[in-house]
């Protein structure tokens, strides 16, 4: 029984080691040990490097005091990649502003090491876009996994002014220039690939995908096909007037080559305008997986919902979190935005722990986007057929206590796939096909 014993914790050894367990002691993208299955990293050691785009004419909705000033667009990116080696795992530095409006600084660990040589093959494109007044550090634990498996993942910085502000130009920043930035983003990056320009040589611009959180979500949806209602003008300073349903420049916002959508929290409105017209989000073609909290005060969980039940021509998926609020798609609070009640509201849920929501994020995201982007149709099994309520599924004859064994998922068993006994609870996941 010793040497069973001694073997079984030498085979894990092998496995974390070959995993890079000492690189990023700590990061968010590293799953626990009662992660789903398809949150466990992949195979490949993940690179990051830091790069700027810029468009040149852009109205600025923060400029200008008649109307918006007419500038350059710079946007930092963030572009995490599958590497050919490890090295160091990195520590970010960013901020989210405080109550005040000033900037709180905090440091996160990553897994990902900076500019390592890129992995040979040509990967999938993703466009990864952050919430209101977030940074794409906050979202690392995507990031960085999905590089790991083979996702060249490009996360723009929008620079949004302090949530804490309160004027309609302010308001009107992140309305205005969300989907013109991740448009903007996403093609610029096709263009790149197709050039074979630097790290993005290594992208398929063919096998492009959209991950918004909170205002990032209403971007990529907008991005993806949901026509702009032309009343959304007057909250944008005009800027949005000209790309709005049946408006000149309303193709402007279409990025070819998209093959899946996931909104994670995504705002569904603006107070009483609504953000879309006509089929609304029913106009998006491309498959699209729904994430939210039943108890998300910010975008509210009605509203969302209604983004899936829609009609579409797509495939939909809604994975709802019972009792999780708006703050599903950050990374656990760091100590230094654990003194007041606002800066450590930005992160943490008031119900469940975030390295639980995170890996369940990362184990639907994983199956979605392999089975639409990469065509892997093996995973349709963790995506479709599931139990509507976690809490349905039974597995006969499984042996009663800690049982660490992931479901197979049916005929042997309802409890949902690539989850271990006792922890597909508190979720519902629904599925509308394509009709």
């Amino acid at each position: 029984m010793r040497r069973a014993v001694l073997g079984a914790v030498a085979v894990l050894a092998a496995v974390a080691a070959a995993q890079g367990q000492g690189v990023g002691e700590g990061a968010p993208a590293r799953p626990p040990v009662d992660a789903p299955e398809l949150a466990q990293l992949g195979r490949y050691p993940v690179g990051v490097m830091r790069t700027e785009f810029v468009q040149p004419g852009q109205a600025d909705p923060l400029q200008g005091r008649d109307r918006p000033a007419i500038v350059d667009r710079h946007l930092p990116l963030v572009i995490w990649y599958p590497a050919a080696s490890a090295g160091p795992g990195i520590t970010y530095h960013t901020a989210l502003s405080g109550e005040d409006g000033r900037d709180v600084p905090f440091d996160l660990p990553g897994l990902a090491s900076a500019d390592r040589p890129v992995a040979t093959g040509r990967f999938p494109l993703v466009i990864l876009a952050h919430g209101y007044g977030n940074t794409p550090e906050v979202l690392s634990w995507l990031g960085e996994n999905l590089a790991s498996k083979g996702y060249v993942v490009v996360a723009p910085a929008f620079r949004d002014p302090p949530i804490s502000i309160r004027t309609d130009a302010a308001r009107a920043g992140p309305i205005a220039r969300r989907p013109l930035d991740i448009a903007f983003v996403a093609r610029e990056a096709q263009k790149r690939a197709t050039a074979q320009d630097g790290i993005l040589a290594a992208a398929d611009p063919a096998r492009t995908a959209l991950i918004g959180y909170s205002m990032g979500g209403y971007g990529v949806l907008t991005v993806g096909g949901a026509p702009l209602n032309p009343a959304i003008a007057g909250l944008s300073r005009g800027i949005l007037g000209a790309y709005a349903a049946g408006a000149a420049r309303s193709g402007d916002l279409s990025v070819p080559g998209v093959k899946a959508i996931v909104a994670l929290a995504p705002a569904a409105r603006f107070g009483e305008v609504p953000i879309w017209t006509g089929q609304g989000v029913g106009a998006v073609n491309a498959p699209t997986l729904i994430v939210v909290g039943d108890h998300d005060r910010v975008v509210g969980h009605d509203a969302v919902r209604a983004l899936f039940t829609a009609p579409a021509s797509a495939p939909r998926y809604l994975l709802t979190f019972a009792q999780a609020g708006h703050s599903i798609a950050l990374v656990g609070a760091p100590p230094a935005m654990r003194q007041r009640f606002w800066d450590m509201d930005w992160f943490e849920d008031a119900v469940w722990r975030k390295d639980r929501l995170l890996p369940i994020q990362t184990h639907f995201i994983t199956a979605f986007l392999d089975r639409y982007v990469k065509g892997e149709t093996a995973k349709d099994a963790y995506l479709n057929g599931l139990e509507v309520q976690s809490d349905a599924g039974r597995w006969p004859n499984v042996p009663v206590g800690r049982v660490a064994q992931y479901s197979p998922g049916p005929p042997a068993s309802t409890v949902w796939k690539g989850f271990q006994p006792g922890r597909a609870v508190g979720m519902t996941f629904e599925y509308r096909p394509a009709p």
